[in-house]
């Protein structure tokens, strides 16, 4: 098994392959403001999944899947800001919100089971 068979890894490419469409038509502005910011953000989610993976123990896969969970949270608020600001459609904010809510219900669990197995 690899990171690539991993559900939430695979949640988390499809949402950044995703941002990026729906921030392209964001205010050229906000090139380097709130589109810089959910880019990093949202590109760290499967980063940090993959890196976690990549490491030598359980305790540092934990550690880098809660920076994961981090990037999601700011994720998920840049895009209620963005939706705020009149940047997102009321579709494109539900899809980043359910995405986002999916996302971390993954990394919770796979946490959780993570954590059982150390203990």
């Amino acid at each position: 098994m690899n990171w690539k068979d991993l559900k939430v890894w695979n949640k988390s490419h499809d949402l950044v392959k995703e941002t990026y469409k729906i921030i392209s038509a964001f205010p050229k502005e906000e090139m380097y403001g709130v589109t810089s910011q959910m880019k990093r953000a949202v590109v760290s989610i499967p980063t940090n999944i993959v890196e976690g993976f990549s490491r030598n123990t359980t305790k540092e896969y934990i550690h880098f899947l809660f920076n994961s969970r981090g990037s999601l949270e700011e994720l998920r608020y840049l895009s209620l800001l963005s939706s705020e600001l009149g940047f997102l459609s009321k579709e494109d904010y539900d899809y980043m919100a359910k995405s986002c809510e999916g996302i971390s219900k993954m990394l919770n669990a796979l946490i959780k089971k993570l954590r059982d197995k150390i203990e």
